[in-house]
């Protein structure tokens, strides 16, 4: 993918998404807070704010590195076959072409990340806003795998 630089810079006011309403994904949400659209699709910063505990399956993105920085909380993350506990203030790289997955340990948490290339990361948090929670497994790969994501395995326990 070749992407070029931004014409202009974006400003996402506080508590609002940039790429239309935020969304609600169970009792959790996501807002985007820098558009693929702003950068070229060169990035897309996203903001999750847990309202329960578990996370994702263990995926791979083939062709994004994914960066996390906790703001709020206890998470538990994956990244290959090493796990790392991260709180309020840490930040974790994962590099694409890598298994990864987190879970938010206590009854809330708040994430930002960001993916680089953008990729269609976007949409698929427009995906699960639709889905019922939790979905069936074979429902939420083919999800992952519709947006660029390969499933290689189940969540972290616990959370």
């Amino acid at each position: 993918m070749t992407t070029s630089s931004p014409a202009s810079f974006a400003i996402t006011p506080a508590g609002q998404s940039r790429t239309g309403p935020v969304l609600a994904v169970g009792p959790d949400t996501c807002r985007v807070m820098v558009a693929a659209a702003d950068t070229a699709s060169a990035l897309s910063v996203l903001e999750w704010h847990g309202r329960s505990p578990g996370g994702p399956p263990l995926h791979l993105h083939p062709d994004q590195d994914e960066v996390f920085m906790v703001d709020e909380g206890d998470y538990l993350f994956q990244c290959g076959q090493t796990q790392h506990r991260l709180k309020a203030g840490d930040t974790i790289f994962l590099p694409r072409n890598v298994p990864h997955t987190f879970s938010q340990l206590g009854a809330t948490g708040r994430l930002r990340f960001l993916y680089t290339p953008a990729g269609d990361m976007e949409s698929f948090f427009v995906a699960l806003s639709r889905l019922d929670l939790p979905p069936e497994p074979a429902q939420a790969q083919a999800v992952f795998e519709a947006h660029g994501m390969q499933v290689v395995g189940p969540p972290l326990p616990g959370g």
